[in-house]
């Protein structure tokens, strides 16, 4: 087992996935102006839906306490972000864009860091010497959903070949695996990097209590993490997955899409190679 393998815990993860939301995101300027109207709506019908369970499974104070208790320990092991991330985000994230012509998007996740070192359009991600895994050229480009051509950006991020994050795990370099790749004129980028492995959200802290108690797994397939960008254009995200991985078909995020499957080709020397690029639609007036 590796240094990582040894000291990488969920509340430490969920700590710093915490300290991040709360450092890049200010979540209430976007809604400052929400009508009171709208937060009503909203709240009673979470909690009523709340209510009808209670109701209708006749739920009983042990639970009730044993509920409570959990909430707390998701707080107290910073593991908001992992929870909301893994088991809610990805129906928002269906709402939010299901009027997109263009290429499909998926989930952020809590592990994201923006300002990730710039690498131009043809360069390896940044990466350790002798980084574990299958080498990996990706060749795509940016375009408008209409196939002009577009300059942008491609920021991309994925786990290693252990499944752990920089950033969010002891022991990796801070930008391991991270990189921004802008594009020239005629959209194009090539980036080098490795396949990641699939891995299991952390369960040493409340959520993998919420799992073993539920009997569910807690894996996540493989995959690459996208934020694409270009002047006038909607920004997409989303995750990219290998074909064959045994949990593409039953991810504990739901955030498997067919569009966002991959189709890699072996290469002699034992790398593979994909070709998959991105159509962004125009921003509404």
């Amino acid at each position: 087992m590796s240094t990582t393998d040894e000291t990488a815990t969920a509340a430490a993860s969920g700590a710093a996935a915490t300290e991040r939301f709360h450092h890049d995101k200010s979540p209430y300027d976007a809604v400052r102006d929400t009508p009171k109207e709208r937060v009503d709506l909203l709240a009673r019908e979470v909690l009523s839906a709340i209510h009808d369970t209670i109701r209708r499974h006749q739920v009983t104070y042990d639970e009730y306490n044993a509920l409570k208790a959990w909430l707390i320990q998701v707080g107290e092991d910073g593991e908001w972000p992992l929870f909301l991330d893994v088991w809610v985000e990805h129906v928002v994230e269906d709402v939010a864009t299901a009027d997109r012509q263009g290429s499909k998007g998926s989930i952020e996740g809590p592990y994201y860091v923006p300002n990730a070192p710039e690498r131009g359009a043809d360069a390896d991600l940044p990466m350790r010497d002798g980084e574990a895994g299958t080498p990996l050229l990706w060749e795509g480009s940016i375009t408008s959903v209409d196939g002009t051509p577009l300059a942008g950006t491609v920021e991309l991020w994925h786990a290693d070949a252990d499944g752990y994050y920089s950033q969010f795990a002891p022991g990796i370099p801070e930008w391991n695996l991270r990189g921004s790749f802008t594009t020239g004129p005629d959209g194009k980028f090539r980036i080098r990097t490795i396949q990641p492995a699939p891995y299991q959200i952390p369960t040493d802290g409340a959520c993998g209590k919420l799992i073993a108690a539920a009997g569910w797994h807690a894996w996540r397939p493989a995959h690459l993490h996208v934020k694409v960008s270009a002047p006038g254009h909607q920004e997409l995200i989303a995750q990219l997955y290998f074909p064959g991985d045994p949990h593409n078909d039953d991810d504990i995020a739901n955030a498997v899409k067919p569009e966002l499957i991959l189709a890699p080709v072996g290469q002699d020397d034992g790398s593979a190679r994909i070709d998959y690029g991105f159509a962004l639609d125009r921003q509404e007036d």
